[in-house]
């Protein structure tokens, strides 16, 4: 590299960037603190990464502010890694990089809302079960800062609704886009039963927390609508994805969540919207005590 090539990489923030994160294993370790592993033991086992590169790429990105080391033990002292701001701003970085994988090199480059059964998107949402929610994992609400999970949830994800905010044009030639207004009426009209089952409802999407409150109070929307706004439950799940309207919306999927925050159930694709709601309930119903 030329040295009038140096001094251009100095002043370009995507050069300064890889620099930080441009590594494959430095990518794959953000990817999995965001995902709750964040111990040496859990990151080896996760990575399959030799235990010198680990702790080299650990060192480095401590160095560069994107994970802080924390003491969870004491006698001998040992350290666990968290994602700091600077690490979780990293959130859409991952998820851009997930979504255009899953449509460019795992499907054949089409925009949708859904995917079908037995695909990456599917593969990777059912291998959520038996798998914890990372904890705390909290968002803005429609209701305030709560967290993801409240003793047994159901916790559905959803793309967005066209109130207060216009969706954008084409959206009803998306496949799965529509519908989301339908769900979460269908949850609404439920939300009795699974109270009285002792069950928790969260709804999610990307919109902004304003708007999942003028929809809450329009629709009357009993439970709290959260707002993964900065992708951080979709990081830490590696939920599927698409882009519209320049902005990355959640597929729909449905999640059952005991009271251990460990996922028992997943419905995805969600091809049949009643049906899925339905179905949710029957499953975290057995989950609870009769």
């Amino acid at each position: 590299m030329t040295r009038e090539a140096r001094e251009r990489d100095v002043q370009c923030a995507i050069a300064q960037a890889a620099s930080v994160i441009g590594d494959w294993w430095s990518l794959l370790i953000v990817r999995e603190t965001a995902r709750g592993h964040r111990r040496f033991e859990e990151l080896l086992r996760e990575l399959g990464i030799s235990r010198k590169i680990l702790t080299e790429r650990l060192r480095h990105l401590v160095g560069h502010g994107v994970l802080e080391r924390r003491p969870y033990q004491s006698g001998p002292v040992r350290h666990e890694y968290a994602l700091t701001d600077v690490g979780w701003a990293l959130a859409p970085v991952l998820i851009s990089m997930q979504d255009w994988g899953d449509r460019w090199l795992a499907g054949d480059g089409t925009l949708t809302g859904i995917a079908m059964p037995g695909t990456a998107e599917a593969r990777r949402v059912h291998a959520l079960v038996g798998t914890p929610i990372p904890a705390p994992l909290q968002l803005e609400s429609s209701t305030g800062l709560v967290d993801v999970v409240d003793g047994p949830t159901v916790l559905f994800t959803y793309p967005a609704t066209g109130v207060p905010s216009p969706l954008p044009p084409g959206w009803s030639e998306v496949p799965g886009a529509k519908g989301c207004t339908l769900e979460n009426r269908l949850f609404k009209e439920m939300e009795p039963a699974f109270t009285g089952d002792g069950i928790t409802i969260r709804g999610v999407s990307t919109q902004r927390p304003d708007e999942q409150a003028v929809f809450a109070e329009m629709e009357g929307i009993p439970f709290p609508l959260l707002s993964d706004t900065e992708l951080r439950l979709a990081a830490a799940l590696r939920l599927p994805t698409f882009r519209s309207g320049q902005l990355v919306r959640l597929k729909r999927s449905i999640l059952v969540v005991d009271e251990l925050r460990v996922v028992r159930h997943a419905i995805f694709p969600v091809l049949d919207i009643p049906a899925g709601v339905t179905e949710a309930h029957e499953l975290a119903r057995a989950l609870t005590p009769s």
